[in-house]
């Protein structure tokens, strides 16, 4: 078992999550914590597969409003359900991506080529942790070089690019503007 910590660099907030990579499922236990505003705290809990495919996640937030929890699972090989509910509008959607941290960003990333200039386009599942919806959106990473990528949001935040640098199991160690490993 892994434990890992990051911390936002664009405001006040900090992670800690234990990873466990077993030869049968990865599974992955975080909690995000976040003073701005009236403060927020967000935990998460995936299971994946052995070739790091998300199967679900389990979030639940609070905050001054109250808490909130919201289940994300797979269906076979291309349907998802958003709290039991199949979400028609996600089918083929290859992953989910939890805004609230940089986690996510692993599935996509180890299967991008480890050529420099390579790519990988994919729909997500995106989660709004503020808000716990999720909606279909679309993502590009391109290889820059060993332990280098370049994310490209095609979708919701469309123009959104940020610089990358993961670690030897493509775990992120910084992601430009918004999160660093310590």
């Amino acid at each position: 078992m892994s434990v890992l910590f990051w911390r936002r660099t664009d405001l006040h907030g900090l992670e800690r999550m234990t990873l466990a990579v077993k030869p049968d499922c990865i599974t992955a236990m975080s909690t995000v914590i976040s003073v701005e505003g009236s403060g927020l705290r967000l935990d998460h809990r995936w299971v994946l597969t052995p070739d790091w495919r998300a199967q679900s996640v389990e979030i639940e937030r609070w905050d001054a409003e109250g808490h909130e929890a919201l289940r994300l699972a797979r269906v076979g090989a291309t349907a998802w359900e958003v709290n039991g509910v199949t979400r028609p509008d996600l089918d083929g959607a290859e992953e989910p991506d939890l805004s609230v941290t940089p986690f996510c960003n692993t599935f996509p990333i180890r299967r991008v080529p480890h050529a420099a200039g390579e790519s990988l386009t994919l729909d997500t599942a995106f989660i709004d942790g503020e808000t716990l919806t999720v909606t279909r959106s679309r993502q590009r990473y391109e290889r820059q070089g060993p332990g280098r990528l370049r994310f490209i949001d095609l979708g919701l935040f469309s123009g959104f690019t940020a610089d990358l640098t993961v670690d030897a199991d493509g775990l992120v160690t910084a992601y430009e503007g918004l999160f660093e490993r310590v």
